[in-house]
């Protein structure tokens, strides 16, 4: 499955496996419109590779220089930028607000062992939250039940959340999802398809996708649904389609998108609740899918999906 773009426990234990000094920063705190949000991550080697992001680019270059040093010395450190602080002025962050960043070595001096995050990464497989405790004066960590928690500092402690990755379930390998699935993918989903018509389900249509060789209702029950992830309907076919929703629909999925048009929306309503789905039920599928940007093309039909699946997410 394709790695989460947020998953930087998996690029720093990477790094270490290659033989490098490896260091994860993490957004700790924010105030005003700072650019990223609390547990934002940035991984950095002591080469200065570095993936991920604390603060959209405004000081990411400070902040590696200041993680090899922390590589260097085994010591962990908070780097604090604000609009007012000239610093932070010097190196970019000129859009306002404030951030506080916490930088450890990983593996080394008062950092994480690489234990803790080999627990996270396996959670992230298992699509399991996980979350723990840094206490910034100490620096000891402790591994803590997520529920209920969030991530940010409290005090002399900060807790870092992760949730599963999001993912979307793509029902039906048509056009509009050879752009809709690397969207998704840069927007950090894991993707999945599902399509039982073997002429549309192929490699060389889709050459970097998984499929799940099931049919819709079947593959949905297989995978799990939860509420880190999107089923998107776009076949076109009631056969392939409804199964899907019906299975979605009984789940807690933060969002449910059938392609069709009005028309074609009032009679999978009418076949739903021939099911004995409800109106509330079946109000939360959104069809015809997609925000009304005026899209005619498949690309840009997927582009007003991702849109309307990002509104869901972060708005909800």
């Amino acid at each position: 499955m394709t790695q989460n773009l947020d998953n930087m426990a998996s690029v720093a234990l990477g790094y270490l496996a290659a033989g490098k000094g490896a260091a994860l920063a993490t957004v700790i705190s924010t105030w005003g419109s700072a650019p990223r949000p609390k547990g934002a991550q940035l991984a950095i080697s002591e080469e200065g590779e570095f993936q991920g992001s604390v603060s959209g680019g405004c000081v990411e270059g400070a902040v590696i220089l200041a993680a090899q040093d922390a590589i260097r010395d085994g010591k962990c450190r908070v780097l604090e930028y604000g609009i007012a602080d000239e610093d932070a002025f010097a190196v970019g962050l000129a859009c306002g607000g404030d951030i506080q960043i916490l930088v450890e070595p990983i593996g080394v001096g008062d950092g994480p062992d690489k234990q803790l995050l080999e627990d996270a990464v396996e959670a992230a497989k298992t699509r399991q939250p996980f979350a723990y405790h840094v206490n910034l004066n100490s620096w000891s960590r402790e591994r803590v039940d997520p529920n209920g928690l969030t991530t940010g500092k409290q005090g002399d402690v900060f807790t870092y959340v992760a949730n599963p990755n999001l993912r979307m379930i793509v029902v039906g390998a048509v056009h509009v999802t050879q752009t809709l699935a690397p969207l998704a993918r840069m927007a950090g989903y894991d993707v999945l398809l599902v399509d039982p018509r073997d002429s549309f389900a192929t490699k060389a249509r889709f050459p970097d996708e998984s499929f799940i060789d099931a049919w819709p209702d079947e593959a949905l029950t297989q995978v799990g649904l939860d509420a880190h992830t999107a089923v998107i309907t776009l076949s076109h076919d009631p056969k392939i389609d409804t199964p899907a929703l019906a299975v979605a629909l009984k789940s807690d999925v933060f969002y449910i998108g059938s392609l069709g048009s009005n028309k074609t929306h009032a009679k999978r309503v009418l076949e739903l609740q021939g099911q004995g789905f409800s109106d509330t039920d079946i109000a939360r599928i959104h069809g015809p899918i997609g925000l009304n940007i005026g899209s005619k093309t498949p690309a840009e039909i997927a582009i007003s999906i991702m849109a309307e699946v990002t509104e869901r997410l972060r708005r909800s």
